[in-house]
């Protein structure tokens, strides 16, 4: 039976009543103690009393334990609060690092709207692959249902599969692109530790101030490393759509040398009246599809030609 007792301090614990509130096992509680992760009740008698300071210290080491900090970082954390630097403003840090770092939402899609989406047949094998990539998380109890951690990518699977991309292919292009994408976010964090974040941490754990200004850095740069990215692919997409259309427009292709390039440029007033028309991040976008658009014509017009001349040969006496 739970025994809480009111007292002019605060309400009093035993230890099994402070297990109940906290969440935490009586041995944990004796664990903890015996690190110096929680102080020592007091003893009344034969009796080990504990009060609202060790209630409120229990649940701050099972919220930094949620944040991944180790025991012993936990411990130095505590110490700083206990000496009056505070929790503050590493919390805070702790806070803006675990935070998304998109504002995209999550949903759910049925497995009857997954299989329409990829043009009605149900197919197993693609279902594990995206699971096994986190495209779709399955849901507890759930046969039925999956969660789509991000929308916009289970929605460029969709467009490519309708375009023709098998699905194998899909999944195999996105293990390739996300290994690259790692890669870039490794280096932007080390490039931005390096020359950012270094100065905060000399000491450990960092002050109050240094955490607070370090957490408002986080913000301030979350949203830079996906800038930086939109804008060289963007400049890549535009580089090479460009190549490609200039290899599809060269009428001297087919006599070209592998891998030797194209005669014909583009001028850069046409490439400055398309961007100015569908603006620079559509512009790659656009001349893929002219490029397209002009081969598919010529195509057609050369197997016009190729058929009225030999209509016209078959005319001859």
């Amino acid at each position: 039976m739970e025994h809480t007792e009111p007292t002019e301090h605060g309400a009093e614990y035993r230890i099994e009543d402070l297990a109940h509130h906290s969440g935490a096992t009586v041995r944990t509680i004796r664990a903890y103690q015996d690190r110096g992760l929680l102080p020592r009740p007091e003893r009344r008698g034969r009796s080990n009393v504990y009060g609202d300071a060790h209630l409120a210290r229990l649940r701050q080491i099972a919220d930094l334990l949620d944040r991944g900090y180790t025991l012993a970082s936990i411990k130095e954390l505590l110490e700083a609060w206990d000496t009056g630097r505070g929790l503050g403003g590493v919390l805070g840090l702790a806070v803006e690092v675990d935070g998304p770092w998109t504002d995209e939402k999550a949903d759910r899609i049925s497995r009857a709207e997954l299989d329409a989406a990829f043009g009605g047949v149900p197919d197993e094998e693609a279902v594990a692959d995206a699971i096994a990539l986190g495209v779709l998380e399955p849901l507890p109890g759930r046969t039925d249902e999956f969660l789509v951690p991000s929308p916009q990518e289970l929605a460029v699977a969709v467009e490519l599969h309708a375009a023709g991309v098998p699905l194998s292919a899909i999944a195999a292009h996105l293990r390739e692109l996300r290994g690259q994408v790692e890669h870039i976010a490794s280096r932007f964090l080390e490039f931005t530790t390096e020359h950012v974040f270094a100065r905060y941490l000399g000491s450990h754990p960092p002050t109050e101030a240094d955490a607070a200004e370090a957490a408002d850095l986080v913000r301030r740069l979350r949203p830079l490393a996906q800038q930086s990215v939109d804008a060289e692919l963007a400049r890549a997409m535009r580089l090479f759509a460009t190549r490609h259309l200039r290899q599809h427009l060269d009428p001297g292709q087919a006599d070209r040398q592998p891998g030797k390039e194209a005669t014909v440029s583009l001028p850069v007033d046409t490439m400055r009246a398309v961007e100015a028309m569908v603006g620079v991040e559509h512009a790659a976008a656009f001349i893929t599809a002219a490029a397209e658009r002009e081969v598919q014509a010529r195509r057609l017009d050369a197997l016009a030609a190729t058929e009225l001349e030999a209509r016209a040969l078959g005319q001859k006496p």
